[in-house]
Protein backbone atom coordinates (compact mmCIF):
# COMPACT_ATOMS: atom_id res chain seq x y z
CA UNK A 1 0.00 0.00 0.00
CA UNK A 2 1.06 3.54 -0.72
CA UNK A 3 -0.15 6.66 1.03
CA UNK A 4 0.05 10.36 0.47
CA UNK A 5 -1.05 13.53 2.14
CA UNK A 6 -1.28 16.77 0.20
CA UNK A 7 -1.93 20.27 1.49
CA UNK A 8 -3.74 22.15 -1.28
CA UNK A 9 -3.94 25.93 -1.28
CA UNK A 10 -7.32 27.03 -2.61
CA UNK A 11 -7.98 29.97 -4.89
CA UNK A 12 -9.32 33.02 -3.08
CA UNK A 13 -13.11 33.12 -3.07
CA UNK A 14 -13.57 29.43 -3.91
CA UNK A 15 -14.94 28.28 -0.55
CA UNK A 16 -18.56 28.09 -1.74
CA UNK A 17 -17.44 25.94 -4.70
CA UNK A 18 -15.53 23.68 -2.29
CA UNK A 19 -18.66 23.20 -0.16
CA UNK A 20 -20.69 22.47 -3.32
CA UNK A 21 -18.11 19.85 -4.40
CA UNK A 22 -18.16 18.17 -0.98
CA UNK A 23 -21.96 18.03 -1.02
CA UNK A 24 -21.90 16.57 -4.55
CA UNK A 25 -19.39 13.84 -3.62
CA UNK A 26 -21.16 12.98 -0.37
CA UNK A 27 -24.54 12.84 -2.13
CA UNK A 28 -23.11 10.45 -4.76
CA UNK A 29 -21.16 8.40 -2.24
CA UNK A 30 -21.75 4.97 -3.85
CA UNK A 31 -20.59 6.20 -7.25
CA UNK A 32 -17.53 7.79 -5.65
CA UNK A 33 -16.71 4.57 -3.83
CA UNK A 34 -16.98 2.62 -7.10
CA UNK A 35 -14.51 4.95 -8.80
CA UNK A 36 -12.11 4.50 -5.87
CA UNK A 37 -12.40 0.74 -6.26
CA UNK A 38 -11.50 1.03 -9.96
CA UNK A 39 -8.48 3.13 -8.98
CA UNK A 40 -7.28 0.69 -6.30
CA UNK A 41 -7.86 3.33 -3.60
CA UNK A 42 -8.99 2.18 -0.15
CA UNK A 43 -9.14 5.57 1.60
CA UNK A 44 -9.56 9.10 0.29
CA UNK A 45 -10.34 11.86 2.76
CA UNK A 46 -10.40 15.64 2.48
CA UNK A 47 -10.28 18.17 5.31
CA UNK A 48 -10.81 21.91 5.14
CA UNK A 49 -8.39 24.16 7.02
CA UNK A 50 -7.91 27.91 7.31
CA UNK A 51 -4.38 29.14 7.98
CA UNK A 52 -3.56 32.85 8.15
CA UNK A 53 -6.72 33.84 6.23
CA UNK A 54 -6.08 31.32 3.42
CA UNK A 55 -8.23 28.25 2.78
CA UNK A 56 -6.66 24.83 2.24
CA UNK A 57 -7.78 21.30 1.58
CA UNK A 58 -5.79 18.54 3.20
CA UNK A 59 -6.05 15.31 1.25
CA UNK A 60 -5.17 11.86 2.57
CA UNK A 61 -5.15 8.88 0.23
CA UNK A 62 -4.23 5.21 0.60
CA UNK A 63 -3.94 3.12 -2.56
CA UNK A 64 -2.42 -0.08 -3.82
CA UNK A 65 -0.45 2.06 -6.30
CA UNK A 66 -0.57 5.85 -6.62
CA UNK A 67 0.61 5.55 -10.22
CA UNK A 68 -2.25 3.18 -11.05
CA UNK A 69 -4.76 5.42 -9.27
CA UNK A 70 -3.66 8.51 -11.22
CA UNK A 71 -3.67 6.63 -14.53
CA UNK A 72 -7.16 5.27 -13.86
CA UNK A 73 -8.46 8.79 -13.24
CA UNK A 74 -6.84 10.07 -16.44
CA UNK A 75 -8.65 7.45 -18.51
CA UNK A 76 -11.92 7.45 -16.58
CA UNK A 77 -15.20 8.20 -18.33
CA UNK A 78 -17.04 8.51 -15.01
CA UNK A 79 -19.11 11.67 -14.54
CA UNK A 80 -17.97 11.99 -10.94
CA UNK A 81 -14.29 11.84 -11.97
CA UNK A 82 -14.88 14.53 -14.63
CA UNK A 83 -16.64 16.68 -12.02
CA UNK A 84 -13.74 16.25 -9.59
CA UNK A 85 -11.13 17.11 -12.23
CA UNK A 86 -13.02 20.28 -13.17
CA UNK A 87 -13.33 21.15 -9.46
CA UNK A 88 -9.55 20.92 -9.12
CA UNK A 89 -9.02 23.27 -12.09
CA UNK A 90 -11.57 25.72 -10.68
CA UNK A 91 -10.34 25.87 -7.10
CA UNK A 92 -6.80 24.54 -6.55
CA UNK A 93 -3.80 26.87 -6.59
CA UNK A 94 -1.01 24.52 -5.62
CA UNK A 95 -0.38 21.38 -3.62
CA UNK A 96 2.42 20.45 -1.29
CA UNK A 97 3.09 16.74 -0.75
CA UNK A 98 3.62 15.86 2.88
CA UNK A 99 6.29 13.49 4.18
CA UNK A 100 4.98 10.38 5.89
CA UNK A 101 6.27 10.15 9.44
CA UNK A 102 3.85 7.67 11.03
CA UNK A 103 1.31 5.45 9.30
CA UNK A 104 -0.72 3.09 11.46
CA UNK A 105 -3.52 0.91 10.18
CA UNK A 106 -5.61 -1.74 11.90
CA UNK A 107 -6.69 -3.26 8.61
CA UNK A 108 -4.68 -6.48 8.49
CA UNK A 109 -5.06 -7.26 4.81
CA UNK A 110 -5.86 -3.96 3.16
CA UNK A 111 -5.28 -5.26 -0.35
CA UNK A 112 -8.38 -7.43 -0.04
CA UNK A 113 -10.39 -4.20 0.22
CA UNK A 114 -8.96 -2.69 -2.98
Amino acid sequence: MEINCVVIELKKGSLSRVKEWAEFINHRREEALNTLKNEGVTVESFFLAKIEDKDYLVSFMRAKSMKHAHEAVKHSISEIDAYHQQFKKDTWLKGILGETLVDLSRISDEESYA
